[in-house]
């Protein structure tokens, strides 16, 4: 796969990040600089990591599923990409809490809600010709910017834009999962 495929799987993963980023531009109006980094690099690492975790996982199952892997990776994606569509009709998670967005415990585990999809689409590098290196470097640093245009964009714009990149996320998935799954019937 070359980059511009890698770039654009980053970019479909990273809106579940950039909504939480513009939640918490919203929470936390006059975040320094030094906060968002944190926070946006924080999503990026755990968004990077992820993908390698379902990666080295994918490569034990390999063997047993390998003759119908194609169909894994377009399952994997649509379902991953339906999810973010339908979750971004309903009122974010990150509204309903009363906690603060930017101690320790609520980054951790904004993180790690944001990166499960992820780990799913690492499960079907082992599927794809892909550098896996590239595309953990791709997929965290996008998301560190996407992290920090999320902050901004909180602060300036307002909770909906959110929601809209969400739905574009998930398009994305859903399109790339069905680029995969036809370019594999087509041999």
């Amino acid at each position: 796969m070359d980059f511009w495929f890698v770039l654009l799987l980053a970019v479909g993963l990273c809106f579940d990040s950039f909504a939480v980023s513009v939640s918490t531009g919203l929470a936390v109006p006059h975040i320094t600089f030094l906060r968002a980094t944190r926070v946006a690099l924080i999503l990026a690492v755990f968004q990077g990591v992820m993908p390698l975790i379902g990666y080295f996982f994918g490569r034990q199952i390999e063997p047993l599923i390998g003759s119908w892997d194609h169909w894994i990776a377009f399952t994997l994606l649509s379902v991953l990409g339906l999810k973010m569509i339908r979750e971004s009709f309903g009122a974010p998670e990150e509204a309903k809490a009363k906690s603060d967005p930017l101690s320790w415990h609520v980054l951790l585990w904004m993180a790690i809600a944001t990166s499960i999809d992820a780990l799913a689409v690492g499960f079907s590098f082992t599927f794809l010709e892909v550098s896996v290196l590239t595309a953990v470097i791709t997929i965290a640093f996008v998301t560190y910017l996407a992290g920090m245009l999320g902050m901004l964009a909180g602060k300036t714009t307002g909770p909906r834009l959110g929601k809209r990149m969400e739905i574009v996320g998930g398009i994305i998935l859903i399109g790339i999962g069905i680029k995969i799954l036809i370019q594999h019937i087509q041999g």
